[in-house]
């Protein structure tokens, strides 16, 4: 093969491929210098209720600073709030956290570089015999469900002995003291990111630097009926001037979801604005075991967005939000129509959301699926290319000897 020759393929190979990592690298690119600390500024005498914590999570930007505040003191809630500063603090007026005497005792400091707040809080968890098996709430006989599970009454694990710094990840589990939590939990794990990437387990959503996560599920839970399902009850509680919505988009599968064609996006917009500020993002998946395969995965499906008039029983977000917040609810319902398989059969469900900044992170090609892509389109362009060159070096050859080659 002739230097040309070997000089052309490898540069059609170098564009190929270079092509490739180009699509690879065009990723999220921005990070956060991100932190934790429990209980910032609680000082004895002053001490929190037993398992009750405020874990403040700062994610440092270059001209701005992403706070998240998640609290079990009442209903479990994520508080986001996004400042233009990298100076912003948080300050708890503890006596009044703690006494519930003031409602504004926890405030973001400077209050003029607040750009935008919103929490999420988990209020019930909901249960009900699908003696139909519709695996639909809205479609279910009230005298079908039973007396809901209110977070708010939950005794919770201390966040202190739970936590795992090194991948800023945190974990709260909870439950009553009745039968049905002798032996089971409801467990919720946060996890703060500095960059962009994607959870191994499934569902494995796309996170950047401006999201977080929370990975929730109901372990050994004993169900109060034959045909039990289960259903997640929980509010948004946002400035005033901003309204929700929820939208479902197709998305790319590939092997981070397998099956899985849809995403489902709570976000919140001003009024009157198609801007989105910020998001609640989801799969509508669910899965049946810690460690699933496929087979273990279940379809989840939420119900209408729906105004509320009062904010939750959240000690976080009273304390924070103090002029009459917008307030929304949802359920999240887990399981399909004539799906066999019901709680008992594992005692075991997961749900996983994203709570973020922004636009939602759109859901990419993989770096396999990108090589798989590159090869075969890659690969006939080299082959109809060499090829050529070898009958223009074939006939260039047959013209220098003198011979006419027949037709």
């Amino acid at each position: 093969m002739s230097t040309f020759t070997a000089s052309l393929i490898f540069s059609v190979l170098f564009l190929v491929f270079g092509a490739a990592l180009g699509l690879l690298g065009n990723g999220d690119k921005f990070r956060r210098k991100v932190s934790v600390e429990f209980n910032p500024g609680l000082t004895p005498p002053w001490v929190l209720p037993p398992g009750v914590n405020l874990v403040h999570v700062r994610g440092l930007g270059l001209n701005d600073t992403l706070h998240f505040l998640l609290c079990n003191h009442g209903a479990p809630a994520l508080l986001m709030v996004h400042t233009n500063s990298t100076q912003s603090s948080v300050q708890v007026d503890w006596p009044s956290f703690i006494n519930r005497s003031s409602p504004s005792s926890l405030k973001v400091e400077p209050q003029t570089s607040v750009r935008y707040s919103r929490a999420l809080v988990f209020t019930r968890v909901w249960e009900y015999d699908d003696v139909n098996n519709t695996a639909d709430p809205q479609q279910t006989a009230e005298s079908s469900f039973y007396p809901p599970y209110e977070l708010q009454n939950f005794i919770w694990s201390d966040l202190n002995k739970t936590d795992n710094q090194s991948n800023l990840t945190l974990q709260l589990c909870g439950g009553e003291k009745t039968e049905s939590f002798v032996n089971g939990s409801l467990c919720l794990q946060f996890s703060a990111f500095e960059s962009v990437g994607r959870d191994q387990a499934w569902p494995s959503l796309h996170h950047n630097a401006n999201s977080s996560q929370l990975h929730v599920w109901l372990n050994g839970v004993t169900p109060r009926g034959n045909h039990s399902r289960f259903a997640l009850e929980f509010q948004s509680v946002g400035d005033f001037g901003f309204e929700g919505r929820v939208d479902v988009y197709s998305s790319i599968d590939d092997e981070y979801t397998p099956s899985i064609f849809k995403v489902s996006q709570w976000v919140s917009s001003p009024v009157n604005s198609t801007g989105v500020w910020g998001y609640n993002q989801w799969k509508p998946v669910a899965y049946r075991k810690a460690e699933p395969v496929f087979e273990d995965a279940t379809p989840c499906k939420h119900s209408q967005l729906v105004s509320m008039t009062h904010i939750p029983q959240s000690r976080l977000v009273q304390a924070y939000f103090t002029e009459d917040p917008q307030t929304y609810g949802l359920n999240i319902s887990f399981g399909i129509d004539k799906d066999p398989a019901f709680y008992s059969d594992t005692k075991y469900i997961s749900w996983t959301v994203l709570v973020g900044l922004g636009d939602p992170p759109a859901d990419s090609f993989s770096t396999l699926i990108i090589i798989i892509i590159t090869v075969g389109l890659g690969t006939p362009l080299v082959i109809i290319i060499v090829g050529g060159v070898f009958v223009w070096l074939r006939k260039r050859k047959s013209h220098s000897s003198g011979y006419e080659p027949i037709n």
